[in-house]
């Protein structure tokens, strides 16, 4: 519980304070508007996540196996896009609190928004628990 509200943190202050950096992102609102976003990002992540997961699953069940050629790769060289699509579809949703112009500067935002992620998840709070 603590280690999620500290996410939710994390991503709050990169929507006010580290994403406007970025040319193509502008943040519209306060703290609470960027709560908001960030409980938005999280669940649109983890949708996101999932439907690329159910596609990989059903592509390699029908293939027999033979869809993992390509997707492997996919994965290993892709699964930095997926927070920038789930940013591209909070900025399509809300679009008065958050626009994105463009893939390049969603690309960077989810860059960002992965590196919070990786910050808070669960290996390393095990090693600094332990």
């Amino acid at each position: 519980m603590f280690r999620l509200l500290i996410r939710l943190a994390l991503f709050s202050l990169a929507f006010t304070t580290v994403l406007p950096l970025i040319n193509g992102i502008d943040f519209h609102g306060n703290w609470g508007a960027a709560l908001g976003l960030s409980i938005f990002f999280a669940v649109m992540l983890w949708l996101v996540d999932l439907v690329a997961i159910m596609i990989s699953a059903v592509l390699t069940v029908t293939t027999f196996g033979l869809a993992l050629l390509w997707i492997i790769p996919f994965w290993i060289l892709g699964f930095w896009l997926l927070p920038a699509v789930a940013l591209r579809l909070v900025a399509d949703f809300v679009p008065e609190f958050l626009t994105v112009q463009g893939w390049m500067p969603a690309i960077l935002g989810g860059l960002v928004m992965m590196f919070v992620s990786l910050v808070t998840s669960d290996p390393l709070w095990e090693e600094r628990q332990a």
